[in-house]
């Protein structure tokens, strides 16, 4: 089931996923992916975030109470990994 995200979140992963571009300058794309499960617990919400770039693809998946939290995480993630594939 499917939803429309509000621009207040859709502002906030374009803010976030944009700020990736500072740690690693060679990413081609990005593909994000929100989702909210059926679920008896309120940990329901899910962040995918794949990282185009040269090489091999990023990908991290998070999940959290909120979105916003989903997303921060997913993010983290992926600096953690681009920091590995840095170094």
């Amino acid at each position: 089931m499917g939803f429309s995200a509000k621009q207040e979140l859709t502002n906030f992963v374009n803010d976030k996923v944009g700020k990736l571009s500072q740690f690693y300058d060679k990413i081609i794309s990005s593909e994000v992916s929100l989702c909210a499960e059926k679920s008896d617990t309120k940990e329901n919400k899910l962040c995918d975030i794949r990282l185009i770039i040269p090489g091999k693809d990023l990908f991290v998946c998070a999940r959290c109470k909120t979105f916003e939290e989903a997303i921060v995480q997913s993010v983290d993630g992926l600096v953690k990994q681009m920091e590995k594939k840095k170094a």
